[in-house]
């Protein structure tokens, strides 16, 4: 199990939520829920595309941002948001092991005073003309690569 956790912000889509629970549990990662998400947590959808890997991932369920925030900050924890308004490619930035990869919600992002408090902000390139790729495909990218920076095992 490694340090790096992937948190979602009141995610909208339990087929999207339920892909990167599947991954965080093949990957080691833990899960952080930032709610009111946009489904039940308990949905059908969420147990179909997370399958039987849901058993088997860390997964934290936070109430509110604000609860949120004050447990990574009371851990120390080093918050990195993926977001098309950031500058930064996701591959020229330094992960730590110990980073938290924020994803916003799939239809609105963050709000700007979420977007705010992150100390760093990522970005997947992409072509001119498309708004955004997939919240499961994007945490897939970004995730893949802190690990490789910060040494999978």
């Amino acid at each position: 199990m490694t340090a790096l956790r992937i948190a979602l912000y009141q995610p909208d889509i339990a087929g999207n939520t339920g892909t990167i629970l599947r991954l965080a549990a093949c990957l080691g990662l833990s899960v952080d829920i930032i709610e009111p998400a946009g489904f039940d947590i308990s949905d059908r959808n969420l147990k179909r595309a997370g399958m039987d890997y849901l058993a088997t991932v860390a997964l934290t369920r936070h109430v509110t941002w604000q609860h949120f925030d004050a447990w990574r900050r009371d851990a120390g924890r080093r918050l990195v948001l993926a977001s098309t308004k950031a500058a930064l490619p996701y591959t020229s930035f330094d992960f730590r092991p110990d980073d938290i990869l924020l994803f916003g919600r799939e239809s609105a992002g963050v709000p700007d005073h979420v977007h705010d408090m992150a100390e760093a902000r990522v970005l997947i390139p992409m072509v001119d003309g498309q708004r955004s790729i997939n919240v499961a495909m994007s945490a897939a990218m970004i995730s893949g690569e802190a690990l490789r920076q910060t040494g999978f095992r």
